[in-house]
């Protein structure tokens, strides 16, 4: 073999195959999901947690001191409070990359290792780090907009209690139902991005832009599900925060690995990985 070719980065293969004309975003076959496969995902995940519980618990514990790394540091700022804290829970699949790399070591029959899950983005550094800088721009786009519901709802930021109670408060309808369609706008439009977009990156040579679109394509194509696997991931998350994110330590590797699961179930292989 050639040295020059053996020192070439997997981004770089990624660029070379896309040079030669790599096969377009809809050439990317989805597969038909039933409404209980969010349930099937969810399954899973929880089996890959029991089958590495220390690697899993390792990633739980970062969920559970980031959220509460928040609430500290923005404990006198609750409009960025409650916008990041969402933004949080969906920047979960970029977050949890270290438990995709956990899942595709157990699909192969090897054993999940930490080191190895922490030093998974080494592997598509430059598309990981495209996609993540988009996140990260609609999650601060998100913040500003929730801050300037605050600003024309109220005279002045409420406390973080005070937030919690206006959002509960009946007479503040109209700030209510702004804050939750400013809210609804960018998660739906966070999450049909990413749903499928970490794991296709890191499982296949794909581009940014291509793992978006066909993550797009798939919520897009089978509402149903997806809505329902989004309000599933939301659900477990919520529960999971009310005890002082102390359930954040279980459900957060949970959901990390089913999200691996949702990808392998929602899109094809490839003839050549399949084989």
């Amino acid at each position: 073999m050639d040295n020059n070719s053996a020192k070439v980065t997997p981004d770089e293969r990624d660029a070379q195959a896309m040079t030669r004309g790599a096969p377009s975003t809809l050439a990317v076959e989805l597969r038909a999901l039933r409404l209980t496969d969010p349930l099937r995902w969810l399954a899973a995940g929880w089996l890959d947690f029991r089958r590495c519980p220390g690697l899993g618990l390792f990633y739980g514990t970062c969920f559970f001191l980031m959220g509460w790394a928040l609430v500290k540091v923005f404990e006198h700022a609750p409009a960025w409070v409650l916008a990041l804290s969402a933004g949080f829970l969906l920047m979960g699949p970029f977050m949890s990359l270290g438990l995709y790399q956990a899942s595709l070591r157990l699909e192969r029959g090897e054993r999940p290792d930490l080191g190895d899950s922490l030093l998974a983005w080494d592997r598509r550094t430059g598309t990981l780090a495209i996609f993540g800088f988009v996140l990260l721009v609609l999650e601060m786009l998100w913040g500003r907009a929730s801050l300037i519901v605050f600003a024309v709802s109220f005279d002045g930021m409420p406390d973080f209690k005070g937030s919690l109670l206006a959002l509960l408060n009946p007479a503040n309808v109209e700030f209510i139902v702004a804050y939750v369609l400013v809210g609804g706008v960018f998660a739906g439009v966070i999450f049909a991005v990413s749903v499928v977009s970490i794991p296709m990156i890191l499982d296949r040579p794909v581009d940014a832009i291509t793992a978006g679109l066909t993550s797009l394509r798939l919520v897009l194509a089978q509402p149903v599900v997806m809505l329902a696997w989004a309000a599933l991931i939301t659900l477990t998350v919520l529960l999971a925060m009310l005890p002082g994110f102390l359930g954040l330590l279980v459900a957060g590797p949970v959901l990390g690995h089913a999200s691996w699961h949702a990808y392998r179930g929602s899109v094809v292989q490839p003839a050549c990985d399949a084989a």
